[in-house]
């Protein structure tokens, strides 16, 4: 800097700010803590040494991630910036399987339709005796089921979410149903 005020770093160090200083385009004197909380984590010798070694062009992104990383480290000593990111994918992977399980449920409402429709007719009929669809359609719509059929719910999980969905999530399916649920996952 040499004719104005010292760069932060050198405030903070107490050093003659020189015209050449490498701190001074990225810790101006008007935000003192930004070098402090980098020279607290990082140490000033090691940050003058990695912006040396960078292209000028990349030091001041250099010193952004610098700083959100010292930020991170002093709000979570123990995993600073893998805390943050571990955090977020695992708020990604909650919503994913939010969507996954909204998405088995439109799927099942949807099926539960079209069958609707599809067997308005048949109410009046009585089912052939081998008509194990039939059958099926009947007894779920007797004891009040919501349930997909096994071969539906295995199709819809391998197309969207590789198969697996933890016991968790199907609660609130009917508590009588969790053997013949946790066979279809397992």
């Amino acid at each position: 800097m040499g004719s104005g005020s010292p760069c932060a770093s050198c405030k903070l160090l107490r050093r003659r700010c020189t015209k050449d200083c490498i701190f001074a385009p990225f810790f101006p004197a008007d935000d003192p803590h930004k070098f402090a909380i980098v020279h607290k984590v990082f140490g000033a010798s090691n940050v003058s040494k990695m912006l040396q070694e960078l292209p000028v062009q990349q030091r001041g992104d250099a010193v952004s991630s610098l700083v959100y990383e010292a930020n991170a480290r002093v709000r979570d000593p123990v995993y600073g910036c893998v805390g943050a990111i571990s955090f977020l994918q695992n708020q990604v992977s909650q919503l994913q399987m939010q969507l996954a399980v909204a998405q088995a449920e439109i799927l099942c409402f949807q099926m539960q339709r079209r069958d609707g429709d599809h067997h308005d007719g048949d109410a009046a009929v009585p089912p052939a005796l081998g008509d194990h669809h039939h059958h099926h359609h009947v007894m779920a719509a007797s004891q009040h089921q919501t349930m997909m059929a096994p071969e539906d719910v295995d199709a819809f999980l391998m197309h969207n979410g590789g198969g697996v969905v933890p016991p968790q999530l199907m609660a609130g399916y009917g508590a009588g149903d969790a053997l013949k649920r946790e066979s279809l996952w397992t």
